[in-house]
């Protein structure tokens, strides 16, 4: 079981971190930073605080991955600091691992939220035993332009602010991928949204339930054959969740990978899966097809797997709490969070 962290409550402090790209400390990108956080403000009554090397840019960053390990744990030390959430995610936090004090997270629960390469800082977590959040970073959802989605908001409320079980996550009525360059002359320009189709149910059948684990599909291969990939005890019993990035890899890259999970019998021991819809639904139908493709070569086509949640590289998005037991309902294409993401 994985430590639960303390929820969120008005008037805390969270520190923002940039544990992988530095863009939110480029001089033409900071009113992108300024009004993310001016959200967790203004919508959620949070006092922010930036970790001490999160604004140097882009270039400092990539050169200093020990200065973005040494903001984040600094800010797991600091005990004014109530969560932890990352400015936007990257390609290459995985430079972090050998700056990381796993027994520091261990004893200092709290809230870290991000998604896409943020992947690996929950694995971080994770290996420390705590259980973070697969959700919104402040560069793109806090900052979406004029305001933030409302489902966005009501899931970081459910999630990060409450105690109660989750419950059942209804898909999103509309979903953007859309592009907007980040300029000061977009910012009061709204993405158009398109109507969303629903969450789609890949195979299987009834209800199963277990333990929330995943992520970026992609950047979970950075992990592999590290101390950061998860004890197999870890797959058992669980619901394995998965969204693919930006780069929007070919289905022949998630036939190969989905490959190696089964190869390592993760497969064997998870109950379901959920995947995230890929940005711009690029790859959509092809998708599911090696995916298909893969359950039926391993023997895995009872295992359910239901398509098309609003997490990941599309917005809206739902927050997932890592270690979390989640419920995967086929007959009624319903997927639900059966416990809470925080303690009081």
């Amino acid at each position: 079981m994985l430590i639960k962290p303390k929820r969120l409550k008005p008037g805390d402090r969270v520190a923002t971190i940039s544990p992988s790209w530095g863009g939110a400390g480029e001089p033409e990108l900071r009113w992108r930073y300024q009004q993310g956080i001016g959200r967790l403000a203004d919508v959620f009554g949070l006092e922010v605080v930036a970790m001490p090397h999160s604004l140097k840019g882009a270039a400092y960053l990539y050169e200093h991955p020990e200065a973005r390990a040494e903001d984040i744990m600094a800010a797991f030390r600091d005990s004014s600091i109530k969560a932890v959430i990352a400015n936007i995610g990257g390609d290459d936090s995985i430079r972090l691992l050998p700056y990381i004090d796993f027994e520091v997270i261990r004893q200092n629960p709290k809230i870290l939220l991000g998604y896409s390469d943020v992947t690996i800082a929950h694995l971080f977590c994770h290996k420390a035993g705590v259980s973070s959040f697969y959700g919104p970073a402040i560069m793109t959802d806090f900052a979406e332009n004029v305001e933030m989605d409302t489902y966005t908001v009501e899931h970081i409320r459910r999630t990060l602010f409450d105690t109660e079980p989750i419950g059942e996550i209804k898909p999103a009525k509309q979903w953007t991928s859309e592009r907007l360059e980040w300029t000061e002359e977009n910012k009061h320009k709204r993405r158009n949204l398109r109507p969303d189709k629903g969450y789609e149910l890949l195979q299987g059948k009834g209800c199963v339930q277990g333990r929330l684990i995943g992520g970026c599909i992609d950047v979970l291969e950075f992990a592999k054959q590290t101390p950061l990939w998860p004890d197999k005890e870890y797959w058992e019993d669980s619901i394995l969740f998965f969204e693919t990035s930006e780069d929007k890899p070919e289905p022949e890259f998630i036939k190969y990978w989905l490959r190696n999970y089964a190869a390592q019998g993760i497969l064997d021991v998870a109950n379901g899966i959920v995947f995230g819809k890929p940005m711009d639904e690029t790859y959509y139908e092809e998708y599911k097809s090696v995916i298909r493709q893969v359950m039926e070569e391993y023997n895995h086509t009872d295992l359910p797997i239901l398509y098309n949640l609003n997490f990941g590289h599309t917005e809206p998005k739902f927050v997932l709490p890592y270690g979390a037991r989640a419920e995967i309902d086929c007959e009624n294409l319903a997927f639900s969070i059966l416990e809470s993401g925080v303690k009081e």
